[in-house]
């Protein structure tokens, strides 16, 4: 829930998202109109499905209901009950607070809770929380990683400030492709300027963005493959027929041309 004071870019950082993600995942198309009490969605609806059905069978009972509690002064000690002592690495309080984003946090954040003993010491889980590929330091460590995202002839370089990616003139229709393994992060056309547009989500802090596409051919949740045909090229909020192709990473877009092999 937004409350008075945030923003978008501070929720996107506090929450592990691009701010480009959670503008598209709420149809949010001007970033300064968030309202006070506003829900936003922070992950796709396949995936908050899956999450909320998952959370659904572990949500504590609310203590004191048909729970059979008796009430006693909060110093009074049962006679004959001793008081359980929490298992060495349990947690004595709720996570709380926020902390800036970071690889880590994003890490921590993901991996199991701890549930606090009862009577008995809780067994330590022995299997890890699955978590996304780690992010190599640099575009020329993930270079053999990617591939082009269309096969037609480069219209507009990336210079950082009146583009943020690399425009590609084409044939409407012409395939857009994948361009490195990942997981569909977005499908729509919520964000201005962008037409119709998919965003694809490769590790914790590494997205691509394809613009202005004719038809999309996947949904939100869907993995895909490098070189998976993905779109097709169109003119969705545009003037002409182009595919306008980005790179963000930790929410900033970066030239793409380093990730990409020589042609």
């Amino acid at each position: 829930m937004v409350k008075r004071g945030d923003t978008l870019y501070r929720i996107a950082r506090e929450n592990g998202l691009d701010h480009v993600e959670l503008a598209a995942l709420n149809n949010i198309e001007n970033p300064s109109a968030l309202r006070e009490g506003q829900i936003l969605r922070l992950r796709p609806a396949a995936a908050a499905a899956t999450s909320s059905n998952a959370q659904a069978t572990s949500v504590a009972s609310p203590i004191g209901i048909d729970t059979g509690v008796e009430s006693r002064p909060l110093d009074a000690t049962p006679t004959g009950a001793t008081v359980a002592t929490p298992a060495k690495g349990a947690l004595s309080e709720p996570r709380g607070g926020k902390e800036p984003y970071s690889d880590e946090a994003y890490a921590r954040l993901n991996k199991q809770p701890t549930t606090v003993a009862a009577s008995t010491p809780a067994a330590v889980p022995t299997t890890p929380a699955a978590t996304l590929p780690a992010t190599p330091a640099t575009a020329e460590a993930e270079a053999g990683q990617w591939v082009w995202p269309s096969a037609a002839a480069l219209k507009a370089g990336y210079n950082g400030s009146s583009n943020k990616g690399i425009d590609f003139g084409g044939k409407s229709g012409d395939p857009v492709l994948a361009a490195a393994d990942g997981k569909v992060l977005y499908v729509g056309d919520a964000l201005a300027g962008y037409g119709r547009l998919v965003i694809v989500k490769h590790s914790t802090d590494i997205l691509s963005v394809y613009a202005h596409n004719r038809r999309i051919l996947v949904k939100e949740g869907q993995a895909v493959k490098r070189g998976q045909k993905i779109a097709e090229m169109g003119d969705t909020g545009t003037d002409s027929v182009k595919l306008h192709f980005e790179i963000r990473k930790q929410g900033k877009p970066v030239d793409p041309t380093p990730f990409l092999p020589k042609r």
